[in-house]
This record gives C-alpha cells, sequence and structure tokens, in this order.
C-alpha cells in the first residue's frame, strides 16, 4: 500500500483538476471562461482514460498477447506487410486518421456555443472514439489485417457483411472526395501552401529511402533529416510566393490542383507503403504535433478569454452557419472529433498490416484518437477566442447575411453579436487577405484564430505569415488522411473482388493493385470533380453527407466489434461497444429522417432540391446560377438517395448482428471465429536475447 501511495495521490490530483476543469467549463454562467481550462479538462480526461480504462480493456477485455507475432511480421512482404517502428507507425496512423474533421467540425459546431461540442468531444472520444480505433485494431490484427468490411463478412455472414462491404467501401468513396475537396479549397490559388505541400511528397520518398535502405532502422537521423527539409518547405513556400516567375509556377485554380490531387492517390496506393505513405505520414505528424504543441503553450501563456457564449439562440435549429438542431446536429457537425467511422478503415487497413506487436495496440488505437481529440479542443478554442461577430461574419454565407459588407454586419450585429466593416477590413489587411466575409467552410475561421493566438505570443507583425501557415497547416493535415484512405479503399475493394475472384483479393498482386488502386482513384475522383466545378464550393452540399456517413460507419465498426465480443464468451464486456454503438444508432438516424424529410431547405435535402427547382422554373435565378442549378439539384438528391441508402445499410447490419448474438447465445450455428492461429513472434524473442 505504501509503494502506491504517490501514484494514487498523483491520479488523484489529476482527478481532482479534471472535474474542476470540466465542472468549471459547463457550470460557468455570465462570466468569461479562460482557455486554459479547456486544456487542463482536456489533458486530465485523456490521462486518465488512458491510464485506467484504455489499460483494463487490453488486460480484460482484450487480453493482449505480447508473445504473439502480428500480421506484419508472419506475412512480410516488403510492401504493405512489414514490421515498422512503433513510433513511426503511430506518426502514421495519426497522420492517416487526422484529417479535416477535428480542424473544421469543431469550428463548425461554435456556432452553437462553445460548451455542447467541447462536452461531446471529451466525452465522445473516451468512451467512443479511443475504444472503436482500439479494438477495431486489435481485430483486424487477429485476422491477418482484413478490412472492416471482410471482417463484417466473415463474422456476421453473407447478408450483414455484404451489407457491410458495400457501405463501407461506398462511404469511403464520399469520405475521400470530401477530403479531397476541402484540400482543394485550401491550396487554391495558394501558391505558399501548394508549393509547401508539394514538396512534402519527395522529402518523404527521400526519408523512406534514408531510413530503409540507406541507414535502416536510424528512425533519429531519419526524423531530423525529414523535419529540417520540411521546415525549409515551409520557409521556402514563403519565398517562393514573393517571386513572381515561381509563384506563377505554384498559383492554380481548383480543377488542376484536383486533378494533381488525383494522380497522387493513385500514387500512394500503389507505391510501398515504407516509400511513399509511412515516411510522409510520419513528417506530416511533426508538422501536426508540433504546430498543436505550439498552439497549446501560447494558449497556456495567454491564457485568452473564450468570447463566445456558452450557449447561443442558434441551438434551436436557426443558425445561419448550418441548419438544424443542437440534436442531432453537433454531434454529426463534430464527427471526428469524438468518434470517427474513418479511423476504423485506418485501424483494419495500414496500421495492422505495419504493426510489430500487440503490446503497442493502446497507444496506436486509444493514444493516436486521444491526441486527435486534443487537435479538436485546440480547434474549438481557436474558433471561441474570436469576437462572436468577427466569428459569424467569415462562416456565415452571403445568401444568409446579405451580399454586402453593410448588409452582412448589420445582419450579425442584429443578432446580439457586434462587428463593424471596419473590423473586418483591418482583420483582413492583417490577414493579408483581400476580405474575409464569407469565407465558409470552418478552415479560414480556424487559421484566424490560430494567427491571432500565434500572433499575440510571438508577434502581430507576423499575422500574415501565421495565418499562411495555418492555412497550410490545415491543408498537410487532410491529405496525409487521403493518401491513406486511398490505400485502405484499394484494400477493401480488393477485399470485395477476392469474393468474386480470389487473386483479386491478394493485396500485393500487383495487376490487382493497380486495377483496384485505378477503380478508387476513378470513384473519389469523380465526387472530387463534381464538387470542384460546383461553383458553390461543393462542401455545402457534401459536407452534412460526410457527417451523417461517417458516424454511420463508426456504428458499422462497432456491431462488428459488439458482434466479435458476444461470439467470444465476452457478453459481460459487450457494453463498452454496445453503448456507444446504441448513442451513434440514435443519432445518425435522426439526422438521416431529418435531412431527407424536412420541408425546410436549409436542413433537409430534398427541399433544398424542391425550393431550387421551382426558382429555376420561375426564372427568378441570376444567369450564372441557373446554368449550374440542374447540377445542384441532382446533388442534392443524390446526396438524399445516398444518406437514406446508408441508413438502411446500417440498420440490417445491426439487425444481423443482434441475429448473430441472439443465435450464439442460443447454442445456435453462427460463422465461426475467424481469428489467426496462435504464433510465437520471433521478434519478441530476438528482443529478449538481446
Amino acid at each position: 500500500m505504501k509503494t502506491n501511495l504517490p501514484s494514487f495521490l498523483i491520479w488523484l490530483c489529476v482527478a481532482l483538476l479534471g472535474a474542476a476543469a470540466v465542472g468549471g467549463i459547463a457550470l460557468n454562467r455570465g462570466e468569461a471562461v479562460n482557455a486554459l481550462w479547456f486544456i487542463s479538462a482536456a489533458l486530465c480526461v485523456y490521462a486518465i482514460a488512458y491510464r485506467f480504462y484504455a489499460a483494463w480493456i487490453a488486460a480484460t477485455v482484450l487480453c493482449i498477447d505480447a508473445t504473439r507475432a502480428t500480421p506484419a511480421e508472419r506475412l512480410n512482404n516488403g510492401r504493405d506487410f512489414m514490421p515498422t517502428n512503433r513510433w513511426v507507425v503511430f506518426g502514421h496512423h495519426f497522420a492517416a486518421i487526422a484529417g479535416p474533421g477535428p480542424l473544421i467540425g469543431p469550428t463548425l459546431a461554435a456556432q452553437f456555443g462553445y460548451l455542447p461540442g467541447t462536452l461531446w468531444i471529451l466525452v465522445g472520444a473516451v468512451l467512443g472514439g479511443c475504444v472503436q480505433d482500439m479494438v477495431t485494431l486489435f481485430f483486424s490484427m487477429r485476422r491477418d489485417g482484413r478490412s472492416l468490411g471482410q471482417m463484417a463478412r466473415d463474422e456476421l455472414g453473407s447478408i450483414g457483411g455484404s451489407a457491410a462491404l458495400i457501405a463501407t467501401f461506398l462511404i469511403m468513396v464520399i469520405l475521400i472526395a470530401v477530403l479531397g475537396l476541402v484540400v482543394v479549397n485550401a491550396m487554391k490559388h495558394s501558391p505558399w501552401a501548394t508549393s509547401t505541400v508539394a514538396a512534402t511528397i519527395p522529402i518523404a520518398m527521400l526519408v523512406g529511402l534514408y531510413m530503409y535502405k540507406l541507414r535502416p532502422g536510424r528512425v533519429l537521423e531519419g526524423s531530423a533529416l525529414g523535419v529540417i527539409l520540411l521546415l525549409l518547405a515551409v520557409a521556402g513556400g514563403g519565398w517562393i510566393d514573393q517571386q513572381a516567375g515561381l509563384r506563377e509556377l505554384f498559383d492554380h485554380p481548383g480543377l488542376p490542383l484536383a486533378f494533381a490531387i488525383i494522380g497522387y492517390g493513385f500514387a500512394a496506393a500503389i507505391l510501398p507503403v515504407w516509400l511513399l505513405l509511412a515516411p510522409r505520414d510520419y513528417l506530416s505528424t511533426f508538422m501536426k504535433l508540433g504546430t498543436m504543441i505550439l498552439l497549446a503553450l501560447a494558449i497556456i501563456w495567454l491564457r485568452p478569454e473564450i468570447k463566445m457564449p456558452a450557449l447561443t439562440q442558434f441551438v434551436d435549429g436557426s443558425g445561419p452557419i448550418f441548419g438544424g438542431k443542437l440534436f442531432p446536429f453537433v454531434f454529426i457537425t463534430i464527427a471526428c472529433g469524438a468518434i470517427s467511422g474513418f479511423h476504423a478503415l485506418i485501424a483494419s487497413g495500414t496500421t495492422p498490416k505495419l504493426l510489430a506487436n500487440e503490446r503497442d495496440i493502446p497507444m496506436i488505437g486509444y493514444g493516436g484518437m486521444a491526441l486527435e481529440s486534443f487537435v479538436a479542443i485546440m480547434a474549438m478554442i481557436a474558433a471561441t477566442v474570436l469576437d462572436p461577430g468577427v466569428y459569424f461574419a467569415i462562416n456565415s454565407p452571403a445568401g444568409v447575411v446579405g451580399q454586402t459588407a453593410a448588409e452582412a454586419v448589420a445582419t450579425i450585429s442584429a443578432w446580439g453579436f457586434p462587428v463593424s466593416v471596419e473590423q473586418m477590413n483591418l482583420l483582413a489587411r492583417q490577414m493579408g487577405e483581400t476580405t474575409l466575409f464569407a469565407r465558409t467552410g470552418g478552415a479560414p475561421s480556424l487559421a484566424v484564430g490560430m494567427a491571432s493566438i500565434f500572433g499575440s505570443a510571438f508577434g502581430t507583425h507576423l499575422l500574415a505569415l501565421w495565418y499562411h501557415f495555418a492555412i497550410m497547416f490545415e491543408a498537410l493535415f487532410i491529405l496525409t488522411t487521403l493518401d491513406a484512405g486511398t490505400r485502405v479503399g484499394r484494400f477493401m475493394l480488393q477485399d470485395l473482388l477476392g469474393n468474386v475472384w480470389k487473386p483479386m483479393g491478394r493485396t500485393s498482386w500487383y495487376p490487382s493493385v493497380l486495377f483496384s488502386s485505378a477503380v478508387v482513384v476513378s470513384a473519389w475522383g469523380y465526387f472530387l470533380y463534381i464538387g470542384v466545378i460546383d461553383p458553390n464550393g461543393g462542401v455545402n452540399i457534401l459536407w452534412p453527407l460526410f457527417g451523417i456517413s461517417n458516424q454511420i460507419l463508426a456504428a458499422i465498426a462497432l456491431c462488428v466489434a459488439t458482434g466479435i465480443l458476444v461470439k467470444s464468451g465476452k457478453l459481460r464486456y459487450a457494453w463498452i461497444t454496445a453503448l456507444p454503438l446504441a448513442w451513434l444508432i440514435v443519432i445518425t438516424s435522426t439526422a438521416t429522417w431529418q435531412k431527407i424529410s424536412s420541408d425546410d431547405p436549409r436542413i433537409g435535402f430534398l427541399a433544398a432540391a424542391h425550393s431550387l427547382s421551382d426558382k429555376l422554373a420561375a426564372g427568378v435565378l441570376p444567369p450564372d446560377k441557373a446554368a449550374v442549378a440542374p447540377q445542384l439539384i441532382f446533388n442534392m438528391q443524390l446526396d438524399a438517395v445516398l444518406a437514406l441508402f446508408f441508413a438502411a445499410l446500417l440498420w440490417l447490419i445491426v439487425i444481423d448482428m443482434l441475429r448473430v448474438c441472439a443465435r450464439h447465445l442460443r447454442g445456435r450455428p453462427v460463422p465461426p471465429l475467424s481469428e489467426a492461429p496462435h504464433h510465437v513472434t520471433q521478434l519478441e524473442e530476438a528482443w529478449q536475447r538481446d
């Protein structure tokens, strides 16, 4: 008892500090809340959850075995399966899962106030998102790194499994298309961001060659080389932006950038993982973590006050940024910051093929998601330290607040959030932009918030530099998810095709690699193309579908995990996945129903299509919008069909999972567990001998 007393006292202090911080955020009314409480609450909650909840799940529920050979060791082929240093895997995994969701979602959800989103980010992550990532990674590793869809087919049978295979693949296509669209919009006509992002590709290949061919195992040397080159690329991007001749080489509209990203996605899917994907994601992680740590230190140093109220009047669904009430749309909008189905695809795609030992599963799975949730907290802070009037002026569409600056500030000020034209013009000049009005999508306002914090800590004369650095940072955050997602999509399609012709299911057979990669890239490339040529930006139509489908995908992953736990004789522990699954079923079903049936054009897909169709028929649309109206109408109708289809597949999978569990508990035949046989790891024996 004496030995454990210091540890007990330390964790007691952490728990008390975390409780005080969460209570201060949740209960404070009428007084300004310091951003330091957000960081304190997040760090304490994540630390306690990782130390106790994740450790209990790993030891008691999953029974992780450090002596068991992983697929990376048993199936090592130097291309897709390869034992990799756990820090490199962590870097790759975090870079792959941390896309636009933890950055953009909390920023958009701040229209409801800081409280709902912050609480969901904290609670949803430790009880849902982190658990989903860890158990999916574990079950995939125990099944030779199989994809989520294939695990569903093996464990639930042909009906639920086939539905899961189709749903996961189609949702994956939508998710990657949205990722590509966000990064195109961030890089469009931005030579600085475009040149820096482009430079990361040859840098990653050089680091991959260095660590795996020239100096095998020298992770620190390769990391130092990569970080130095990456910082030089960032600085070089600013220099290129000032050179008229070079600037033109990287100043492109959306369509050429979209084709470049499509080409990059194909290359990332077919090249060996050690050459491009792992080192690029590993290096991008340094920039992501470095920026987040720097932002956290700046917040701790400055202790800025949160200016957004805890709750705004827009919880009733009248919000200017997106329509819909607090429930269920705060959960759909934040998505990746709390729980993300996309993570399950990474955890059952590239990561289980690289991990050298099962004991690293909690760090990679649970820890990686906790870190992403912390990124979401940073995004929430960056959005809510802005004056609310500035926040709404940047994020509100012109169609809602008015076409002119004067109309916009009058509308926003009437809501009770005062802002002036002079204030917005000064802010735009400080950020090096011509205007910041109606810069919808979340990325610009997040960049302004980050730049404001960095500027206050390190000098306001560098605001333009910090703003463009933040825009570039967001683009890198997203692109690393796109390349890993494309590779996972390739694995998923190969699993599907393998059920038709077995050679196509061999993940390293090159004809299958080329064919499946081309199909996946063509599929999401089509939706990316449609989004880029959409004059309204594409994101406005695709983001709600992105949020719903992402949460549906998380529910599918938790369905599979719950079914495996029950079939493994662990019914009493099935609640760890069943509880977040039940919550996701409720919010996705409610959101889907509202997006389809609502007669409010700002909420319902079909209502928006009907409204636009009526305006087109009446001839009241301006010529430029009338020209693209048929395409916009089709896209809205397609969104409605896809949302309904995804929800129907989810319910089919849930019902089939419950059927399989009921049959197992009654002693009736069910598909057997598809876990691979136990093999003692030779790597572990070698480490013990050393």
